[in-house]
C-alpha cells in the first residue's frame, strides 16, 4: 500500500513491540523499519523498466527477508543506544558489514526472479544505499546521542524490526499487484486483490488514533488503548473489505451469466481511493470482459462490459525476449496487445484495468508498456505513464462511486 499506510502500520507495531519502554522512539523506529521493503522502488534507477517492475515487492517483501535483516538491524541500533564508547572506525565496520549483508540479500533477490536480471550487483548496490542512509545518518550523530537508559535488549530490538517488516508485506497481499512473499524459493505472486493500494477509509481513522497515542504518556493504558483502537478498526475494515469482494464477485458472475458470456477465471479489484466502486475482468476465448460495479449501483448487475481483444499473436516475433516473458508472468496472465496509432505494439496490464467504464482508445489502459526496436534491432519495453487526457478525476470518480 501507499507510504503513509506502511508508515502507520509500522509505527502502531512498533508502539506494540517496545512503546513502554521506549515511547515515541519506538513508533519513530517502528516508522523506520515499515518502509523499509518498499525502498526496492529504488531498483528503478539502475535497470530497466520490466525488470525493476519484478523486483518490487519481491525480495525485500518476503518472509525470508522479514526474518534475516532484523537480526542485523536489531544488533546495529542496539549497540547505537547501548552507551559504549567506540571509534569512528568501528562505526564504519560496523555498517560496512551491514550494507554488504544487504547487498547480498537483496541481490539474492534478483537472482531468484522468474527470468533474472542482469543487473543483479546494481539493483543490490542502489537498494542498499537507501536502506543504509538513514541507519548512516543516524549513526554518523552518535556522539551527539544520549544513550538509553534501559536499553532493550538486543533480541527486543530484533522482535521490533521482524514484526514492523514482516507486517508490511502481509498488509501489501491484500492489494491487487501481488507479494512474492516466499522469495528466494518461490516467485509465486501473493495477492487477494480486497483493497486498493491508497484508501483512507483504512489510513485516516488509523492514522488519527496513532498519532493521538503520540501525544500521551509513555506506558500509559490510554496511549495504548488508542494505538489499539487504530489496529482494530483498521483490521475490521479489512475483513469488511474480504466479505465486499466476495459479494461484488457474485454480481460479476450473474452479470456475465446474464450476458452469456463465457469465461474461465474473473479478477475483481477495487478501483482506487474506496471499496465501493469495483473492476471486474474475466478471461474468454480470444478476448478479456472489462466491466464496473459500484455497491451503490441500483441495480446488482454490470451495466456493460468491454470487450478487450487478447491479440496475443501480435507477440509471436517476441516470444523468446527475457522481457516479454517477464511481463507474461507479471501479468499472471491478464493481458493484451493493442497497436498504438505509431505503430509501436502496446502490452496491458488489465489487473489495473481501465480509467473509465467503456473503452475508447489504447490511453484508456491505467498500467501499459511500449514495445520497439532500437537501432540496433534490440527490443526495447518501456513503462508507458502517459495517461488519457480526461481519465477520472475526483469529481467523475466520485460520482461514479455514488452509483447509477
Amino acid at each position: 500500500m501507499d507510504s503513509i499506510t506502511q508508515i502507520t502500520l509500522g509505527a502502531a507495531v512498533g508502539e506494540v513491540v517496545l512503546g513502554k519502554k521506549l515511547g515515541n522512539r519506538a513508533m519513530l523506529w517502528g516508522a523506520f523499519a515499515g518502509t523499509i521493503p518498499d525502498l526496492d522502488i529504488f531498483a528503478n534507477f539502475v535497470t530497466d523498466s520490466v525488470s525493476s517492475t519484478a523486483f518490487h515487492r519481491a525480495i525485500t517483501h518476503s518472509i525470508f527477508f522479514a526474518a534475516l535483516a532484523p537480526l542485523v538491524l536489531g544488533w546495529l541500533v542496539h549497540r547505537l543506544y547501548d552507551g559504549v564508547p567506540r571509534s569512528r572506525n568501528v562505526w564504519l565496520r560496523d555498517f560496512g558489514a551491514v550494507f554488504v549483508f544487504f547487498v547480498l540479500l537483496t541481490g539474492i533477490g534478483a537472482l531468484a526472479l522468474p527470468i533474472p536480471v542482469s543487473d543483479v550487483l546494481p539493483i543490490g548496490a542502489v537498494v542498499s544505499v537507501v536502506i543504509m542512509l538513514v541507519l548512516g545518518i543516524v549513526l554518523w550523530q552518535r556522539q551527539r546521542r544520549t544513550p538509553i537508559a534501559d536499553n532493550p535488549s538486543r533480541w527486543a530490538w530484533t522482535n521490533l524490526f521482524f514484526w514492523t517488516i514482516f507486517t508490511h508485506p502481509l498488509l501489501d497481499t491484500c492489494t491487487t499487484y501481488g507479494t512474492q512473499l516466499l522469495q528466494p524459493f518461490s516467485d509465486l505472486r501473493l495477492g487477494l486483490d480486497n483493497i486498493s493500494v491508497a484508501d483512507p477509509a483504512y489510513t485516516l481513522p488509523f492514522l488519527i488514533c496513532l498519532i493521538i497515542a503520540s501525544r500521551m504518556t509513555r506506558g500509559s493504558r490510554r496511549r495504548a488503548w488508542f494505538n489499539w483502537a487504530g489496529i482494530a478498526i483498521s483490521s475490521a475494515y479489512l475483513v469488511f473489505t474480504l466479505f465486499n469482494k466476495q459479494h461484488v464477485e457474485k454480481v460479476f458472475e450473474n452479470s456475465l451469466e446474464a450476458e452469456e458470456l463465457e469465461y474461465s477465471r474473473l479478477m475483481t479489484t477495487p478501483i482506487i481511493f474506496n471499496n465501493i466502486l469495483w473492476q471486474g475482468v474475466a478471461e474468454g476465448d480470444t478476448a478479456f470482459y472489462h466491466g464496473a460495479y459500484s455497491i451503490w449501483d441500483k441495480q446488482e448487475r454490470v451495466r456493460h462490459f468491454n470487450h478487450l481483444p487478447k491479440n496475443e499473436h501480435l507477440l509471436e516475433p517476441y516470444k523468446e525476449e527475457r522481457a516479454v516473458k517477464m511481463l507474461q508472468w507479471f501479468s499472471k496472465g491478464f493481458y493484451n496487445v493493442t497497436v498504438r496509432e505509431d505503430g509501436r505494439l502496446q502490452v496491458n496490464q488489465l489487473q489495473y484495468g481501465l480509467f473509465r467504464d467503456r473503452y475508447t482508445s489504447d490511453k484508456d489502459y491505467i498500467f501499459k508498456f511500449v514495445l520497439e526496436k532500437d537501432e540496433n534491432g534490440e527490443l526495447i519495453i518501456a513503462n508507458d505513464v502517459e495517461v488519457a487526457p480526461d481519465s477520472i478525476s475526483f469529481s467523475d470518480l466520485w460520482n461514479r462511486i455514488k452509483g447509477i
